[in-house]
């Protein structure tokens, strides 16, 4: 069992950044590839980033490549999204979660945390 909370997020101006934590309980926090996913007003829940369980493979949603970058500290039971040059259509709920898989697919995630707002103004 896993226990996720997201933190970090909030309102800044286009082209500002922020850094999304998620953290984590229980012990088995290192066995489990992590991903961000993002879902805004009225649309489907996305895929963002994701990472392995040793942190040195990642992917990443074509529209976030090159702005953001995911990492984890496993002693500290926590990933990180840090997030660079925002624009406007960034603005969403992002989600951390945590699957056996190291996988784009939100269904293959199986614990999820409770989200994250993140608003980007013009």
């Amino acid at each position: 069992q896993v226990q996720l909370v997201e933190s970090g997020g909030g309102l800044v101006q286009a082209g500002g950044s922020l850094r999304l934590s998620c953290a984590a309980s229980g012990r088995t926090f290192i066995t489990y590839p992590m991903g961000w996913f993002r879902q805004a007003p009225g649309k489907e829940r996305k895929f963002v980033a994701a990472i392995n369980t040793n942190g040195d493979g990642t992917r990443y949603a074509d529209s976030v490549k090159g702005r953001f970058t995911i990492s984890r500290d496993n002693a500290k039971n926590t990933v990180y999204l840090q997030m660079n040059t925002l624009k406007p259509e960034d603005t969403a709920v992002y989600y951390c979660a945590a699957s056996p898989q190291f996988s784009i697919l939100s269904f293959t995630y199986n614990y999820w945390g409770q989200g994250t707002q993140v608003t980007v103004s013009s």
